[in-house]
């Protein structure tokens, strides 16, 4: 499966100098939240030396198991992926919104990197590496089980293991209560039956306790767990003397009077000079879990404090001075017919769907699917997230296919979603707006326009707005035009809108019908500096 890495999301195009999509470093010194205004949710991080690394939940994308690099924790670039292929694959051969990776936590230990993950309907996995743009292990399948999420390990000082989880309601049958076993050292195995170390139906007001991570730290035991639900959630900070507990607990982050809404689920970290931070996530809907970095403290009486007396800060000094401002790729030139690693499938996908396109680019064929004519239940989706609040994504398109139907396009996809593109019909080719409101058929949203020359690239763009408003043009050689009312995006479950090319065809003789060319893949940011 092509993935090879292509971090700086450059533009070989004649133009004007693209900007990127998002910069949180403010180029004096301090940065502003979100450091990554993208959906990376729940995210985990470390300190190795002076580097920092993070992964997030993937779902049901596949790739999963992002890994993103950083030196500041705010410029972070995209370094590959922990689960090229899904466990197991049999299970994600369609898309499955909101099955797949769920939270998972990132450790360094005894020389190499782990990742403990959750898949809520499977189990519990373990994958390792010596290098953290890998080669990973194969997941290793350490606790079975239903409704099994947010695993985080422990290595103590006297080499004894722990592995703590939470659970979920909607497979477990019962959630807010945090689970903790003895581990084997090598992470192979349990160790125990496990025991309930912290019960959130005991603690007024506690709901969804979930997302633990477990440190030591000051002579304590410590689980940082939120609470509360994704979009309108807290902080907690757990500690007790002895790993079992008793934990006694406090709020130590929450919306208060800022606007950044649910702040929870995350990761606590250092930095080179002693200071310590805190990554969380922020629910933004169809921009999907985008990532805040707080300052952090040790009070006199021992309780971690986060942001600005337990509130999120809009902006703040660096961790680290002088690293270079930079961001997840985001555009695309598709080198030799290689995508970048930005870029995931909604299925298991077949090496045969992509290849280099004769006059450079990404070609896609148009594989036949029953699903065809709905991009939510079509595998063959090549999606990233959206990269910004507010951008422009354009690709220029050719459509070869010799049989009605067969199409390709540009799409924004969620519950609802909207593409536009090519379809080819009996006479040549259609230039096509089409929408689908959530559970319902995709649908013509403007009239169809007959391409005189079907051989002839086609530019299509989409700009992204405000609250996330899309609009689409296309420009079939006579300049951009645009089609239709403005589409506002959704995300699905668990995650934000993706931005994604596809090629498809109704089911017929062979395995494709055709193929769709896409000359590079352009965005430019609208950003601002407050």
């Amino acid at each position: 499966m092509p993935d090879t890495v292509n971090t700086s999301g450059s533009v070989t195009a004649p133009g004007p100098a693209v900007r990127p999509p998002w910069t949180a470093d403010l180029g004096d010194g301090t940065y502003r939240n979100p450091v990554l205004n993208a959906d990376w949710s729940d995210p985990d991080a470390i300190r190795v030396g002076r580097d920092y690394y993070l992964t997030a939940s993937s779902f049901h994308r596949v790739p999963g198991l992002p890994v993103l690099h950083s030196r500041d924790l705010v410029n972070w670039t995209i370094i590959g992926h922990a689960l090229p292929e899904p466990e197991p694959a049999g299970a994600y051969a369609a898309p499955r919104w909101g099955h797949g990776v769920w939270a998972p936590a990132l450790r360094h230990h005894a020389g190499r990197f782990w990742i403990f993950y959750p898949d809520p309907d499977h189990g519990i996995y373990v994958v390792t590496a010596a290098d953290p743009a890998g080669p990973w292990t194969r997941p290793r399948l350490l606790k079975p089980g239903r409704g099994l999420i947010d695993p985080c390990p422990l290595w103590d000082a006297d080499g004894s293991a722990y592995l703590v989880h939470a659970w979920a309601k909607s497979r477990a049958g019962f959630n807010n209560r945090l689970t903790l076993h003895r581990m084997a050292p090598d992470a192979t195995r349990l160790l125990d039956e496990g025991t309930v170390v912290v019960d959130g139906d005991e603690i007024p007001g506690c709901r969804t306790l979930e997302g633990p991570k477990l440190y030591r730290h000051g002579g304590h035991y410590w689980i940082f767990a939120p609470a509360g639900g994704v979009a309108t959630g807290w902080q907690y900070a757990f500690r007790a003397p002895g790993v079992f507990g008793p934990y006694e607990h406090r709020v130590v982050l929450e919306q208060g009077d800022s606007d950044v809404n649910g702040p929870h689920q995350g990761a606590w970290v250092d930095a080179p000079d002693g200071g310590h931070w805190f990554l969380h996530f922020q629910d933004r809907g169809a921009y999907g879990r985008v990532v805040h970095l707080q300052p952090m403290r040790w009070r006199a009486d021992g309780w971690p404090e986060i942001g600005a007396h337990g509130t999120p800060v809009r902006r703040h000094r660096k961790p680290v001075p002088g690293e270079p401002p930079a961001a997840p790729a985001a555009g695309d030139d598709f080198p030799g017919g290689r995508f970048g690693p930005q870029w995931t499938w909604q299925g298991v996908p077949d090496p045969a769907w992509t290849g280099r396109a004769p006059g450079g680019g990404l070609r896609l064929a148009c594989v036949r699917s029953a699903d065809a004519g709905d991009l939510r239940r079509l595998p063959g989706v090549l999606g990233q997230r959206l990269p910004a609040e507010a951008f422009t994504a354009a690709t220029d398109l050719t459509l070869t296919a010799g049989e009605p139907g067969a199409r390709a396009g540009l799409a924004v996809l969620g519950d609802a979603y909207a593409w536009i593109g090519l379809e080819r019909t009996a006479a040549g080719a259609d230039l096509v707006y089409r929408v689908a409101r959530p559970d319902g058929p995709e649908q013509d949203a403007a009239a169809r326009r007959p391409l005189p020359d079907p051989g002839r690239p086609v530019r299509l763009a989409v700009r992204v707005g405000a609250g996330a408003e899309c609009r689409f043009t296309a420009d079939a050689g006579t300049g951009p035009r645009p089609l239709g009312d403005p589409f506002t995006a959704t995300g699905a479950l668990w995650v934000g809108a993706t931005l994604g090319l596809f090629a498809a065809a109704p089911p017929g003789p062979g395995p494709a019908a055709g193929h769709a060319d896409f000359g590079g893949f352009h965005v430019d940011g609208e950003q601002e500096h407050p």
